[in-house]
């Protein structure tokens, strides 16, 4: 007899059912042998499955032993297979009859039947949910992510004893609802403020055009400039998230194991800043063992690159089809996964090695070559996915030395959701060629351009020129188009006037300046 239960695997962001099978024969010479293409931390189940079971007073099948996890093409990685596996290994009085049939279990044993957390069980739960099953068992520590799945009911487990007696209606596990009121109650606390930046007004004005329709911005300055300032306040005026980002922007930490920043869910749009050494591996992802990079975790969010050039020119250059798709496709000899990587690049450089070409105090060093190696390290595909491009020049004592307060976050906020509430309205019922809801005017594909980028004839005649003058490229123009959308927004109009199209123009004026050589 065919002892049965139900699990999950992952691929990529996608979550998987995994049927899990166990069969015993009469033998002299008993054994368990797993089989379905599992990895190392598979095959060790073995010994956890038999202590957590001899600890929790279980009877497993005897004999010959074999436990398949179908379909046998998908890869099974990781511990989250020791609970189903104890389960399909369980003699039939066990289970006293219990029906589990439409249940999904989750979860890694230790040697005394107390279940830890798995990564990646968001994902799962939402495709246990979509294949119809109705319970799903996962480890204390997991639930309150599990939770987030619409139409199954997650159980927290603390050991096998536990859910048996659950499963035997003899002492039941009150299922975990999903708190929705937390994330609408999610607030930015703790978060920079942008009036705690004297100066600058120029650059708070980019990022606030970049925060409301997710445009990627260069930053470039000297020392001390208040790049770094500028971009850790960038969370403190975007959008608030909505549910269906939320939901995908939390699969890839759960996928991460990450899940101990879920609450039960990102609630605020991420910000990633990890260091210029990084791996090109560790920023756009993949490993031995697919997993998500740092362009990912970056989902609907922020991820903020200082000292842009210093990165290793693998890492910058592999950043420019993501930048492009919003997704990433990383292959490797055991299969391939897809994780989405929509996200606002904010890069910050010097102007020169030495950091004061051009400084109205401090004379630079650099000799011309030295410069133009320095800034030849952004590339040009690179440098033409970068929608706006500032100048943070330094600031002086009267800059600094001033009682007049700079404008707070939350009034720079309301702009920006002004603003994107009037795109939101005009992208009603859009949808990009992934299937997902057009949001951002960053985001818009050729046939929405067409539809919602309706110049006047003095706008149109001035991006020409443009177009000449700064040399731009076809990717260059239509990222030109879409920071004048924005600029639009900002005034609510459906069209695009030559003031719009002139604020766009000067926010790509340092393409010539800096990089013209290129």
């Amino acid at each position: 007899m065919v002892h049965t239960c139900y699990s999950a695997a992952l691929k990529g962001l996608e979550g998987r059912i995994v049927t899990v099978e166990a069969n015993s024969t009469p033998a002299s010479d008993p054994k368990l042998e797993i089989i379905g293409l599992p990895d190392t931390a598979v095959r060790e189940s073995i010994s956890r499955v038999k202590s957590a079971a001899r600890v929790m007073g279980v009877k497993l099948l005897s004999g010959s032993v074999t436990v398949n996890l179908a379909p046998a093409d998908i890869r099974k990685e990781g511990t989250v297979y020791d609970l189903p596996i104890l389960f399909s290994l369980l003699r039939p009085e066990e289970l006293d009859r219990a029906d589990i049939t439409r249940s999904v279990f989750l979860g890694e044993l230790s040697l005394s039947g107390i279940l830890r957390p798995v990564p990646g069980v968001l994902p799962m739960a939402l495709a246990a949910a979509q294949n119809g099953f109705k319970c799903l068992y996962v480890p204390e520590e997991n639930a309150a992510e599990a939770s987030a799945a619409p139409g199954i009911s997650v159980f927290p487990v603390h050991d096998v004893r536990q859910l048996l007696d659950h499963l035997h209606h003899t002492k039941l596990i009150e299922p975990l609802v999903f708190d929705d009121t937390a994330f609408e109650r999610a607030t930015l606390s703790g978060v920079a403020d942008f009036s705690e930046v004297k100066g600058q007004e120029t650059a708070k004005k980019a990022l606030e055009l970049a925060a409301a329709g997710m445009h990627n911005v260069m930053l470039i300055g000297p020392p001390g400039s208040g790049k770094s300032m500028l971009a850790a306040r960038l969370p403190s005026i975007l959008p608030p998230l909505t549910f269906d980002e939320a939901l995908e922007t939390s699969e890839v930490y759960s996928v991460a194991g990450l899940g101990s920043e879920l609450n039960p869910l990102i609630a605020t749009r991420p910000f990633r800043s990890p260091h210029h050494t990084i791996s090109a591996t560790a920023l756009v992802g993949g490993g031995t063992k697919v997993q998500p990079g740092e362009i990912s975790l970056a989902h609907n969010g922020v991820l903020f690159l200082d000292e842009f050039p210093e990165f290793d020119p693998k890492s910058r250059e592999t950043m420019r089809q993501p930048l492009e798709e919003h997704h990433i496709t990383i292959t490797r000899v055991s299969g391939s996964a897809t994780f989405p990587c929509s996200f606002m690049l904010i890069a910050a450089m010097n102007p020169c090695p030495c950091g004061y070409f051009g400084h109205p105090s401090r004379p630079c060093v650099c000799s011309p070559k030295a410069k133009q190696n320095y800034l030849s390290r952004v590339s040009g595909p690179v440098l033409d996915r970068i929608d706006i491009q500032v100048e943070v020049g330094a600031l002086n004592f009267s800059d600094l030395d001033t009682a007049i307060a700079s404008e707070p976050s939350s009034v720079i906020r309301a702009r920006v959701e002004k603003a994107q509430e009037f795109a939101k309205s005009r992208f009603a019922g859009e949808t990009l060629r992934t299937g997902a809801p057009l949001l951002f005017n960053a985001h818009m594909e050729p046939q929405h351009l067409e539809k919602y980028c309706v110049l006047t004839s003095d706008a149109r005649s001035l991006l020409g020129a443009a177009f000449d003058r700064l040399g731009l490229s076809a990717r260059g123009y239509t990222r030109l188009l879409k920071v004048a959308r924005t600029v639009a927004d900002f005034e609510s109009s459906d069209l695009i006037g030559k003031q719009h199209v002139a604020t766009a123009i000067r926010m790509r004026s340092l393409d010539r300046k800096y990089f013209g050589a290129q």
